[in-house]
């Protein structure tokens, strides 16, 4: 006996392997008798221009042209199961935002009408930003304001109250997802509520 199949590194290696094939069936019959999925905390937006949720999957073609053309690359489509939404396009703030941009150029790429034509930015409505005053690093007394300086609205959509507290407008917010894209805490003290 001896040799190099019997070294530490060779033992253990086997003894992974094992283990491995051991725990993996077990793993896998939890799992089916389980739900052990974690629960999706994040916002998830239809683009800009995006009709009420029924009559969007009615007339999405989900030719996925406004994922190609969105120039801050935020919109994406969904995969999965559910056969119904699969291949609509959404907009996760927490990877990345819509920007507003000035040409509108997912509503202007859409073919099916899904994403409804608006003559200016500021008409968009995506969604409400919410803020959660107790995780905002304000409220612990630093002066971060990066949920208004990178609003691409402005103080029409969020300002600060006179008391400092961060205040969202809703007749200015568009819910574009900027605000909850660049606030630094985890969970995120500002939150878009889809429409």
């Amino acid at each position: 006996m001896g040799g190099a199949e019997e070294t530490p590194h060779a033992r253990r290696a086997m003894f992974r392997l094992g283990l491995k094939r051991l725990v993996e069936p077990l793993a896998g019959y939890l799992e089916e008798r389980l739900d052990l999925r974690l629960p999706v905390s994040r916002s998830i937006l239809r683009p800009p221009g995006a009709l009420p949720e029924t009559q969007f999957l009615d007339t999405c073609y989900r030719c996925g042209n406004c994922v190609d053309v969105c120039p801050a690359k935020a919109i994406r489509t969904t995969a999965g199961e559910a056969t119904d939404l699969r291949g609509t396009p959404y907009i996760d703030p927490d990877l990345s935002a819509c920007v507003v941009c000035e040409e509108l150029a997912c509503m202007k790429t859409c073919p099916s009408g899904a994403l409804k034509r608006v003559s200016s930015g500021r008409e968009i409505r995506m969604g409400l930003a919410r803020l959660n005053w107790g995780l905002c690093v304000r409220s612990h007394g630093e002066s971060c304001s990066l949920c208004m300086d990178k609003c691409p609205i402005g103080r029409e959509a969020i300002d600060l109250s006179d008391g400092g507290e961060i205040t969202v407008h809703a007749s200015g917010c568009t819910g574009c997802g900027t605000c909850q894209f660049y606030c630094p805490t985890q969970p995120k003290a500002i939150m878009v509520d889809p429409f």
